[in-house]
């Protein structure tokens, strides 16, 4: 098949969308991906790319990007002209840059919902199914995380989201969860397929773990990886590690960047936690396995909100696929895959004196009894999320709508 994904970010920015697109193509489909600027989570454009680049290729994925204006600081303004911008312009210039037949348009939808309207556009003009893969609900997570707070807009949103359902050939979601929300926004019932995360091959090949990473600290290490942004409540983490500060060999290790990340250097540095918390930056993902083999345990948080329960946050495919023990600070349903798995321990999310006290279990558990926490994830996640077991359903529903079965 000849297959166009759309989606606002791509490699060098790291999404799961980068493997699934080599999934496609080692099953040997034609892949292009139309996609902006590189810009994300710094909010400037990544060195050698601007508005204009050539057309380029990704492990022989043909890569078409469109301008558009980036994120900059990540204001309420700035992101809604970010997200407008790529889909006005992979709407007008898209179609002429993307030419021929296409069999199939997969959209991946972290964020925003607005991905959407160009791909509706490439369904019209090439007469092609459309397979809408939702990573994150809107309008919800705009309110969630303050990001808009007027009723009107939200409700314009939710309009919107619901002229792109209603026209999606099938919806693929990446949490059970997240079913109802799209019913109610007119996704139907019978078009909707549970479709999680899996994670790199990378996070599974042992020579992975052998890239070379900075030195970290000595002692038990608690180790984010990932987005600092507001959805992953740096507010919690923070005060969960004022409360162990007395703990000298507890040592916070945060492995990424974003948004929130000045904030949170300010706030560590203002409550004298300097010695315990450790910004590593931003590295790229064929380091993350070595990181991980680095951590005594893996941490993930969300905001206490009612979406952000429904939400399976990608990470713990990861967490689980590289075989180590898991301390989470969620509700729902990312809660609850920690547990089946017995992975590692959780506590509600927002509760900084429960998270606290789940590190502080996890430090005093015995090495062997984390190893055997890393392994049962690991078998969890083989059994729910392997990528070659996901990427070969995927193909199957793909080959299914191109028969028109």
């Amino acid at each position: 098949m000849r297959i166009l994904i759309v989606t606002q970010y791509f490699w060098p920015e790291n999404f799961r969308i980068n493997d699934l697109a080599l999934g496609l193509l080692e099953r040997g489909h034609q892949v292009t991906v139309l996609t902006g600027v590189p810009n994300y989570p710094d909010g400037s454009f990544f060195k050698g790319f601007g508005y204009f680049n050539k057309q380029q290729e990704y492990h022989g994925v043909k890569v078409v990007r469109v301008p558009l204006i980036s994120r900059g600081k990540g204001g309420g303004i700035r992101l809604a002209l970010n997200y407008i911008s790529f889909a006005v312009a992979a709407s007008i210039l898209g179609p002429l840059l993307c030419k021929g037949k296409f069999d199939q348009i997969f959209v991946f939808e972290p964020s925003p919902i607005t991905v959407g309207i160009p791909a509706l556009i490439f369904k019209k003009l090439k007469s092609a199914p459309l397979l809408f893969w939702v990573q994150d609900l809107w309008p919800e997570s705009l309110s969630a995380t303050g990001a808009v707070k007027s009723k009107k807009v939200l409700a314009l949103v939710a309009s919107l989201v619901r002229f792109i359902y209603q026209r999606c050939d099938r919806i693929l979601i990446q949490a059970k969860s997240f079913s109802n929300s799209i019913q109610r926004q007119g996704g139907a019932r019978d078009r909707i397929f549970f479709f999680p995360n899996s994670a790199e091959n990378l996070f599974t090949a042992p020579s992975s773990a052998a890239t070379p990473i900075p030195p970290l600290p000595e002692g038990f290490k608690i180790m984010f990886a990932g987005n600092i942004g507001a959805a992953q409540d740096f507010e919690t983490i923070i005060a969960a590690a004022e409360r162990l500060k007395g703990y000298k060999d507890i040592h916070w290790v945060i492995v990424g960047d974003g948004r929130m990340r000045g904030w949170s250097e300010t706030e560590v540095k203002a409550r004298g936690l300097s010695s315990n918390v450790h910004f590593m930056g931003r590295h790229p993902l064929e380091a993350m396995p070595a990181f991980f083999l680095h951590a005594d345990a893996l941490l993930v948080t969300l905001k206490k909100e009612p979406i952000f329960a429904l939400t399976i946050p990608s990470k713990i495919q990861s967490y689980l696929a590289c075989g180590r023990p898991v301390v989470a600070a969620l509700d729902g349903e990312g809660a609850n895959i920690i547990e089946e798995a017995g992975a590692g321990f959780t506590c509600p999310a927002g509760a900084p004196e429960a998270l606290a006290q789940a590190v502080l279990r996890m430090h005093e558990t015995s090495e062997a009894e984390r190893k055997k926490m890393g392994a049962s994830g690991r078998e969890y996640y083989e059994a729910n999320f392997d990528r070659e077991m996901l990427l070969d359903r995927l193909d199957g529903w793909m080959r299914e709508l191109v028969a028109g079965t």
